[in-house]
Formats: structure tokens, C-alpha cells, sequence
């Protein structure tokens, strides 16, 4: 279960996380998913506490502060999130980074914005969500053998984090790797989710070369895993149709046969809130 949110001034004095190693200890590949979901919940506080990047501590807990009138009663998350899904996930989606009003403002990755509501209703439509929509971190959504992460774990100004903040982020990201033993196929959401996503991976000794170019419907093989790309589900590329749904549910309809799991089904199973 997803931590209970803290006022922005509470976020502000919370103490400096330890910084993440590259190659933390992880459940072996018999372990159950009690022991995995242990584990992500132990790495989901080290996430919520992290004030390494300055310029993104100082715009989320603004954000938390100065909100939209639309959400003016409402009390932000105002912190970084953690991933969300499937201890048992054999797919994971990497997206670029929490939406300053969605899930800074929820305390959920891909949750309360328009990203979210593309990228759910097609993760639903696949089966791999028990519902097409993702409102708050209370509203009953489930992943099937599905994780969603993201490269950088706190809404940057203008929904575009620096390469240094990036890197601070990535052993997050490869400690998700490490625990989530039986995904196969991961899904990077843009150019900068593929590019963390190879970097995690080359981080945990798993590189490929020449390195894979991003693309939409793009694939390539890195150690154990399928990589595959897909165009953001931002409102700048759905609202152009640069990204259709149609688009987003072949790449997943895709990364779910390849990852095994039964697109058939439409009721998800037990998973991290």
C-alpha cells in the first residue's frame, strides 16, 4: 500500500535518502511475491524521501504550494513516487517523469492527468488493468503481470528533467529492475524513458551495442530482456495524433504476448498500490 501523502511543509524537513547503490540485493528468481512486494515497498520510502536534485525538490513542493484553481481544496502529494504495479509484473513501462499536477498532486505515477487516462485505457484494453481509468491512489486500479515507472520520480519544471537529474534516478530504476525478476519485456515511453531504460540495464550489466535507436514500434534485444518503444502518451502528441490509440495499444498488445501473458484477460491480480 502506497504511503500516506505529507503536507508540502511536513515533505520539505523530511531527511536526505540514502543515495540508491547500483547493485542492491534483490529477491533470486525463486523468491515469492511476497518477497518482492516487501522489497518494492522498502524501496517505494528510500523513493519518497529523496532530495538529491535541488531544482526538482524546490518546483514540486511550489507546485504542492501554488496549485490550479481547479485544485485549489485539495492537498498535493508534493513528493517523489515510486513505481506502481505488479510484484509478479513480466512487463515494465518507463515513462519520463511525474506531471506536476497529476502525479505530484495524486502521490501516483500516471494518475489524475490525460498521460494517465491514454496510457491506462489502453493497458485495460490489453487487459492488463482491471479498469480504464486512474483517478487517485485509492480508486481500486489493478495491474496484471504490468509495473508502470518512470525514469525521473518528481514532476520537473516544464515536464523536462536535466541528464543530471536523470542519472540521480537511475539506480531507483535498476533497483526495480533487480526485484522485479521475472519481467522480460520492458516498454520505454519516449525517447528519454528508452534512453533510462537502457542506461538501468547497461547499469546492471546488460548492454547492447551499437546502442538501439528509439523510435515508435522500435525493438531490440538487450541481454535478457525486449526493449520496445512507443511515442509518450503526452497531451502534445495525443492531442496531435502523433500517438493514437490505436498506436499505444499495438506496442502493448505487442510487449503482452512477448512478456506471456494472456491478453484475454480483463480482470487484473493482486498488485502494489
Amino acid at each position: 500500500m502506497a504511503p500516506r501523502p505529507l503536507p508540502p511543509s511536513a515533505s520539505r524537513s523530511a531527511p536526505a535518502a540514502t543515495v540508491a547503490t547500483d547493485k542492491p540485493p534483490a529477491p533470486d528468481r525463486r523468491s515469492s511475491g511476497r518477497a518482492r512486494a516487501v522489497a518494492l515497498a522498502a524501496l517505494a520510502e528510500e523513493v519518497i524521501v529523496c532530495r538529491r536534485c535541488p531544482r526538482l525538490v524546490a518546483w514540486r513542493e511550489r507546485t504542492a504550494r501554488e496549485k490550479v484553481a481547479r485544485y485549489a481544496s485539495e492537498t498535493y502529494w508534493g513528493r517523489p513516487l515510486p513505481g506502481f504495479g505488479d510484484p509478479a509484473a513480466r512487463l515494465i513501462i518507463v515513462g519520463l517523469a511525474p506531471a506536476a499536477h497529476g502525479g505530484n498532486r495524486t502521490g501516483r505515477i500516471f494518475t489524475g492527468d490525460r498521460s494517465g487516462d491514454f496510457l491506462f485505457a489502453a493497458l485495460h484494453r490489453v487487459g492488463l488493468a482491471n479498469q480504464p481509468t486512474s483517478r487517485s491512489r485509492d480508486d481500486g486500479l489493478r495491474l496484471r503481470g504490468c509495473y508502470v515507472t518512470a525514469a525521473v520520480r518528481c514532476a520537473p519544471p516544464a515536464n523536462k528533467p536535466t541528464p543530471t537529474e536523470r542519472d540521480a534516478c537511475l539506480p531507483f530504476l535498476g533497483r526495480e529492475l533487480a526485484i522485479l525478476d521475472q519481467a522480460r519485456v520492458i516498454v520505454g515511453l519516449g525517447a528519454f524513458g528508452w534512453d533510462a531504460a537502457l542506461r538501468a540495464l547497461a547499469a546492471g550489466g546488460q548492454a547492447v551495442r551499437p546502442r538501439p535507436r528509439f523510435g515508435h514500434g522500435a525493438e531490440a534485444h538487450v541481454g535478457s530482456y525486449l526493449l520496445l518503444g512507443s511515442f509518450h502518451p503526452s497531451q502534445q502528441n495525443t492531442f496531435t495524433r502523433r500517438l493514437t490509440p490505436d498506436m499505444l495499444e499495438a506496442v502493448l498488445g505487442r510487449a503482452t504476448a512477448a512478456a506471456g501473458l494472456d491478453r484475454s484477460a480483463r480482470s487484473a491480480g493482486p498488485g502494489m498500490r
